[in-house]
């Protein structure tokens, strides 16, 4: 399966999200392509890709703050999963687009804040397609995402529970002819490495998959 993987940004380096995929590449299952900085890459481009992956904030990448998802660029997510592709969302990708209506509104929610890296529990809810294979809660050492959950009609699979709160953390949405799944962890490489979180990855990709 071919997945175009976004990532890099201002607090959320490249090096951390090729270190967690690099597992799932090496089952040869997955083969992914990256785009790192955005400056110059042209939208049309992810039309090519049945599946991508959304891990970067709203800017071209970590040395450049320039936003790039502005203009005609800010529907590039909401009209790729109307038309069919499926979108995996993960942390930093939920992360500065709270203005950026079509992207808000792919994603179903946006990010709100995150007090400093704690002890965080992710628990799976039971019998959930995304959950297939983690069937236990798991702590992990993560910045605790608080959320926006603006859709009423998403299906939430996964939360995270701290010393600060219970969040949402994990939901699935149908937009249009596509499917997109949206993972909060992910700030360091050790969440993306735990075993659970590499299963829940491995099931948000099949999910949002198109049928061929």
């Amino acid at each position: 399966m071919k997945i175009l993987v976004f990532c890099d940004d201002l607090y959320h380096p490249a090096a951390t999200v090729r270190t967690g995929l690099a597992p799932l590449a090496a089952g040869r299952e997955f083969a992914f392509d990256w785009v790192e900085n955005a400056a110059g890459w042209p939208l049309t481009a992810l039309a090519g890709y049945p599946v991508a992956l959304l891990a970067k904030s709203n800017v071209l990448a970590m040395a450049d703050k320039t936003p790039w998802l502005t203009g005609e660029g800010e529907r590039l997510f909401l009209d790729y999963v109307r038309r069919g592709g499926g979108l995996v969302i993960v942390h930093s990708g939920t992360a500065s687009y709270a203005q950026v209506a079509p992207m808000r509104a792919v994603a179903g929610g946006t990010f709100l804040h995150h007090p400093p890296q704690c002890v965080v529990t992710v628990e799976p809810r039971a019998g959930h397609a995304l959950t297939a294979g983690v069937e236990k809660p798991f702590a992990i050492h993560d910045e605790h995402y608080f959320m926006a959950l603006d859709d009423p009609h998403a299906d939430a699979f996964l939360h995270t529970r701290s010393k600060h709160g219970v969040q949402p953390a994990g939901w699935t949405r149908h937009e249009g002819k596509g499917r997109v799944a949206v993972l909060t962890p992910g700030h360091n490489p050790e969440v993306w490495l735990h075993p659970s979180f590499q299963q829940l990855l491995v099931n948000a990709l099949h999910w949002v998959t198109p049928a061929s």
